[in-house]
Parts: structure tokens; C-alpha cells; sequence
């Protein structure tokens, strides 16, 4: 009798929930078959993996062991799954933006792709930071655009092109802050004057770090979702944004009432980044999506640029 991925896939469930009904759910198998499996991997490797406890399950030492390779093996049998996908005729990229990147790039990246191969499809998905670095680990996306994405050892990041935050408001609340030759600091702005996308967008925890301010000292949740929204009401005098630079164009276009202007060097910024899992071989796709993302990149910033030319 050999190991087989079935009975891994199991035993990763059950030490990720430590519970045998847990994981079962997790699993979507019964409870009874997935003991089965786990006693089947015990009897073959010869050693107890599990302590049952009454109310948990707890690893042994040699669980863990065990629990590590594992994960190497399950790690690996996906990215090979995933290699043949994308090697078959007509395979699709499947890729993850974030919201506040996906309206501003995307378009300019198809029609990239398309240029250069009209046989390619992208399958796009838009979700915040966490649910796009889950699905990218899961195996569900090839690669992830992200802003400031996290160091760690099982990622490759590779840089596209820094976006400067601009702020955003109506001519009367911009006029408040002082005439366009004097300094504005991020840090000089009044918490209660922002209004930020909710919370799990990391552009609103960016603008909140460049700030050195804390979500609740800001004086209305809006739970908007979208850039878009906040233009809107920003336009109308409600308060002031952090708008980032590719966001210029479409967002000035849209809401003609809003006003920008920029911070005094250096400018904040975010660096966004493709990310894709370090098991996985970039190869030629990943090389020419980073490739069409980064010029579509510099065009919209050489467009913002024309909308609020830097200090």
C-alpha cells in the first residue's frame, strides 16, 4: 500500500482544524471515511500522527514531521497540475487585481495581450489583498497584481511601477488648505476631513499609515467599496480622498467637479507588484504579463501626469 494525495489532503484538514467532523466538512467527505484515511497513512508510515482527544486533535511530534513534507508534496503536485493547464492549447491565465488597481489597468493590459496574441484569454478576478493571496496560494489564480505585497518566503514579487497618491476634493476644500506654492504633508491633513474606501482595502490602510492615523479618528464610514464613490462625494464637498495616480484619468473624467493636488516631495506612494507563488516556474507568460502590465502602467501615469503634473 502506497501514500496517496487523497490521504495528505485529509491530514492537512485535520491539522488545520483539529477536529475530525471539522475537517471532514473541510474535506467534503464523510467523518467515518476520512478516520479511515488518516489510520490507513498511520499504518503506513508506522508512526501516530494524531493525539484524540476528547475535544481536540492535537499533532504529534512526528504529526508534524510528517505535516511539513506534506505540505512540500501537496505544494508541488498543484503547481504541476497547474503547469500542464497553462501548457495546454487554448489554457487561460487566470489573475487577480485588486480594486483599486483592475479599472485603471486592465484595459490597457488586454488590449496589450491581445496585440501580442489574439489566441490568449485572461480570466481576471477582482478581490481584496487577503482573498487574492489565498486563492493565489490555493492554486486558484497563476498570478496576483497587489499593491506593497507581503515578504514571504513562498512568493515572488516582481516590481511594475510606483503610484504616487494624489488628494482629492472639492475647489473649496482644497482652497482651505492654503494656495498650491504652499508645503502640504500628508501629516498636516485633519482626520476628520478624510474619507476612505471600508475597511480590507489596503489603499485605505495605506492612506491611513502615510497619515500616522488610526480608522477611528476619521469622521465618517462610509463602507464605500470604490474609488468612484468617493470621487463622487469628495466632488460635492463632503470631504477629502486619497486618490492614486492611475486613477486620474477616469476619475477626473467622471467627476468633473473634483480637484487635485499634489503633496510636496517625496510624494507617498505605493509600489505595485505581479506576484505569483515561488513554487511555480514564471516562464515566458509570467514574463510577458509583467511586461504589458508595466507599459500599460507607464501610460497611465504619463496621462495622470498631464491631469496633475508633479511639483
Amino acid at each position: 500500500m502506497k501514500i496517496t494525495l487523497k490521504q495528505l489532503l485529509y491530514f492537512r484538514a485535520l491539522a488545520e482544524a483539529r477536529n475530525f467532523g471539522r475537517a471532514a466538512e473541510i474535506a467534503n467527505v464523510t467523518q467515518p471515511a476520512l478516520s479511515m484515511q488518516i489510520k490507513e497513512l498511520e499504518a503506513i508510515l508506522g508512526v501516530t500522527l494524531v493525539e484524540r482527544l476528547p475535544r481536540d486533535v492535537r499533532l504529534t511530534r512526528e504529526g508534524r514531521t510528517v505535516l511539513e513534507r506534506a505540505e512540500r508534496v501537496l505544494a508541488e503536485a498543484m503547481e504541476l497540475e497547474a503547469t500542464a493547464h497553462r501548457e495546454n492549447l487554448g489554457a487561460a491565465l487566470n489573475v487577480g487585481m485588486i480594486p483599486t488597481v483592475a479599472p485603471y489597468l486592465l484595459a490597457g493590459t488586454l488590449a496589450r495581450l491581445r496585440a501580442a496574441d489574439i489566441t490568449r484569454e485572461l480570466r481576471l478576478r477582482e478581490a481584496q489583498t487577503t482573498d487574492l493571496l489565498l486563492a493565489l496560494r490555493d492554486g486558484r489564480l497563476d498570478a496576483v497584481v497587489l499593491a506593497d505585497p507581503p515578504r514571504a518566503p513562498d512568493l515572488f514579487s516582481a516590481p511594475l511601477f510606483e503610484d504616487r497618491f494624489v488628494l482629492a476634493g472639492s475647489k473649496a476644500r482644497l482652497a482651505a488648505l492654503g494656495t498650491t506654492s504652499e508645503v502640504l504633508r500628508p501629516m498636516a491633513l485633519r482626520p476628520e476631513h478624510l474619507l476612505l474606501l471600508d475597511e480590507g482595502h489596503c489603499l485605505a490602510d495605506q492612506a491611513l499609515e502615510v497619515c500616522s492615523l488610526d480608522r477611528r479618528q476619521t469622521r465618517l464610514d462610509l463602507g464605500a467599496s470604490s474609488l468612484a464613490t468617493l470621487c463622487g462625494l469628495v466632488a460635492q464637498g463632503f470631504g477629502l480622498t486619497f486618490l492614486p495616480e492611475i486613477a486620474l484619468p477616469a476619475e477626473t473624467a467622471a467627476a468633473p467637479d473634483l480637484r487635485l493636488r499634489r503633496f510636496q516631495p517625496p510624494e507617498p506612494a505605493r509600489q505595485l507588484a505581479l506576484v505569483r507563488r515561488q513554487a511555480s516556474e514564471g516562464g515566458a507568460w509570467f514574463n510577458d504579463l509583467h511586461n504589458h502590465l508595466c507599459a500599460a502602467g507607464q501610460d497611465l501615469l504619463a496621462r495622470a501626469r498631464s491631469v496633475a503634473p508633479p511639483l
